[in-house]
């Protein structure tokens, strides 16, 4: 008994050093591809203006998470393959079996590796990948708001929103803008109320609020001798106005009506509420999807909280798909080669991932209830069994139709 627990050992030691090796190469390779492909679209959006250098990397990193959350599992898979397929060409693995120890055996020496593994997959999906998400949205929110101000160009006209805006100069380090003229076309929002920073006195007219409702419907030309950004923390761009007429016109009437102002306050991009409904769903934290479940969260789409839930638990179980499905399908006869049977079993491995991937949609839809997460996990688990013990189930179906022949 003891030469076999050492041999056990030597083995478990043997496969898992084998399978963490080539696991670690695959996702380093595939990490690469991904990213690097993403990197090279965000140096082009920089090169262009649209992204500061200084965020590309920060971006890469957060970003990071989002593609380990599928590729690990696929990597896996494939370590799993490559391992198994070596040990099969170069017959290692017949050894093995006629030592006793079967294939199911050697798979269940990886039940460290694979729980580690499971861990690893459970943090990225639950807690990683979300704050990633969260983290490159804000980026995206910070360099889109900064963006409009730093495109304004002199004499030409840049559009934010419902507003154009033209610049006759601009002025040293972009603090100020001179001979403005901004253009709103369909406005629907009210006429802004004077803020604490200006004094009722500057507004030179008032308008009731039966007035002002009719007006917000209108077009609006804005002229301005000057202007300035104005420093908002709430995540806004804001321009002060001065010296200036705002001039409200009538599309079908053609009737207008003008205002005079010393200063004026507009606001080009405003910024979405600081709940959850304006992040993407895969950017919520965990324990806010589960407030949404609940109801003390509030959410435009509840589903998207149940599909995004059952989909993060979902992927920790792609680790044990990945050993189970392996172990048959790497199996090949002498002289086949471990590569023969490499592009079929991803095909597979990666249509079963798909199953899972594709309920997020229907489910957030409501075509689907969220309990099909759990009925898919086991049809997939039922399909994964029934690789492993098909060979012995035809084998003893023909051992039972050759006795039935024999009596």
């Amino acid at each position: 008994m003891a030469f076999w627990e050492s041999v056990f050992v030597i083995l478990r030691r043997y496969i898992t050093s084998q399978v963490a090796t080539t696991t670690a190469l695959v996702l380093g390779f595939l990490v690469v591809m991904l990213l690097g492909g993403r990197l090279i679209r965000y140096f082009g959006m920089a090169a262009e203006g649209g992204l500061n250098v200084g965020v590309l990397f920060s971006l890469i990193g957060y970003n990071l998470p989002y593609f380990l959350e599928l590729i690990l599992p696929l990597s896996f898979f494939i370590g799993l393959m490559l391992v198994f397929g070596r040990l099969y060409s170069d017959h290692e693995m017949a050894v093995i079996n006629a030592s006793g120890i079967s294939r199911g055996r050697i798979a269940r020496l990886l039940i460290p590796l694979v729980i580690v593994l499971m861990c690893v997959e459970g943090w990225v999906s639950m807690a990683a990948k979300p704050w990633g998400m969260e983290r490159a949205t804000n980026i995206w929110k910070e360099q889109s708001m900064a963006q409009v101000f730093d495109l304004i160009r002199p004499k030409e006209f840049i559009s934010s929103g419902d507003y154009h805006l033209y610049v006759g100069e601009v002025g040293a380090n972009r603090e100020s803008l001179q001979d403005v003229i901004i253009v709103q076309m369909n406005s629907r929002s009210s006429l802004p109320a004077p803020s604490d920073q200006t004094p009722a006195d500057e507004v030179v007219a008032e308008l009731p609020e039966a007035v002002a409702e009719q007006i917000s419907s209108k077009d609006s030309i804005i002229f301005a001798k000057s202007a300035t950004q104005v420093e908002n923390t709430a995540g806004q761009i804001q321009l002060d106005l001065y010296q200036g007429r705002r001039y409200e016109v009538d599309p079908t009437s053609r009737q207008y009506s003008q205002i005079g102002f010393e200063r004026y306050r507009i606001t080009l991009s405003a910024d979405r509420p600081a709940d959850s409904s304006s992040m993407r769903i895969e950017g919520v934290s965990t324990p806010q999807l589960i407030g949404i479940i609940q109801g003390t969260a509030s959410r435009d789409n509840p589903l998207e909280a149940h599909a995004e839930l059952g989909y993060r638990l979902s992927m920790p179980w792609l680790i044990v798909l990945a050993v189970m499905m392996a172990t048959p399908l790497s199996y090949v006869r002498p002289r086949q080669g471990r590569w023969l049977k490499l592009i079929p079993a991803i095909f597979i491995y990666v249509a079963s991932v798909l199953v899972i991937i594709s309920l997020k949609d229907s489910i957030s839809k409501g075509k689907l209830p969220p309990m099909t997460y759990l009925v898919a996990v086991l049809l997939l688990t039922a399909f994964a069994l029934y690789l492993n013990y098909h060979q012995r189930l035809m084998a003893r179906m023909q051992l039972t139709r050759q006795h039935k022949e024999a009596a």
